[in-house]
Formats: C-alpha cells, sequence, structure tokens
C-alpha cells in the first residue's frame, strides 16, 4: 500500500495567496501577518506570495476564483472576520462563503484553506488572531504548503 501525505516544503517554484478582507481590519491584519511570516519561516520568498484584498468576506471567493482559475498559485489563504449580530446576515455571509470556498477548491483542484473567521464577538476573534487560541493564518498558511506539497505528490 502507497501512503501519500504533504509536508510543510513548498515545491519549487510555488506561488500562494493571501485573500484577506479589510472588514474587521485590525483583526484580519493581524491573521495576514501571521501567515505572512508563517510563509516566511517555512522558506517561501516574500515574492512567492500575493496578498490580495477585497471589501468583506462576500467577496473573498470571487477573487479566489479568479486566482484558482488563473492556475498560478499552488495553494490560496483566505482570511476574513465575520462577527455574530443581531440578524442572521451573519449566518448568510459566513456560510456562503464556507460553501465557496470548498466549491472553488473542489472545482479548481487549488487547495483554499479558510481562515474566515466566523465568531460571535470582537474578543473570540482577536483569540484566534493571536490571542489564545493562536493564529488562525498562520495554520491557514501551514496547510497551503502541506496541501500544495500533497497535491505535487499525487499528480
Amino acid at each position: 500500500m502507497t501512503h501519500y501525505e504533504g509536508d510543510l516544503r513548498a515545491p519549487d517554484g510555488a506561488r500562494f495567496a493571501i485573500i484577506a478582507s479589510r472588514w474587521n481590519l485590525r483583526i484580519t491584519d493581524a491573521l495576514v501577518a501571521g501567515a505572512r511570516k508563517t510563509f516566511s519561516d517555512h522558506g517561501i520568498a516574500e515574492d512567492a506570495v500575493d496578498v490580495v484584498r477585497v471589501p468583506g468576506a462576500w467577496e473573498i471567493p470571487v477573487a479566489a476564483s479568479r486566482l484558482a482559475a488563473a492556475g498560478t498559485h499552488r495553494a490560496i489563504v483566505a482570511v476574513g472576520c465575520v462577527v455574530r449580530g443581531d440578524t442572521r446576515h451573519y449566518e448568510h455571509v459566513a456560510d456562503r462563503c464556507a460553501d465557496a470556498l470548498m466549491r472553488i477548491a473542489l472545482d479548481y483542484g487549488v487547495p483554499v484553506a479558510n481562515g474566515v473567521l466566523a465568531v460571535d464577538d470582537l474578543v473570540d476573534a482577536e483569540n484566534r488572531a493571536g490571542g489564545s487560541h493562536g493564529n488562525k493564518g498562520e495554520e491557514c498558511a501551514l496547510v497551503a504548503i502541506e496541501m500544495a506539497s500533497l497535491m505535487e505528490k499525487l499528480r
């Protein structure tokens, strides 16, 4: 039986993208910084990581779809922050964004790491953007590197 598993070494010449919402900018900036640092810490040159800014989480999938269709990135990291409010808007945005990101990954065969936080309040967000629960941007960058490695092995 053959066993396939990715590792934290990016394939030669691999490019990555971080798509980040500007909504809740303090949180998303921390997520982007965590992702960029993780890519750098794993030997990925700064000029091999593209950062794309979009207005909100709702707009992340359309940018991810365009990048995935272009085929120039081995993996995409999506980061944003949707905070629960008094209406169902939270569910619409967070759920539809997650569904769309999964569809993009499946349709194009490009790994998309979903780091769009869906939280109850800003304290939850802060905990996940460098606080007590780590930095989800860092975690997503690790996922992107490992999946890029795995996809290379599965060719």
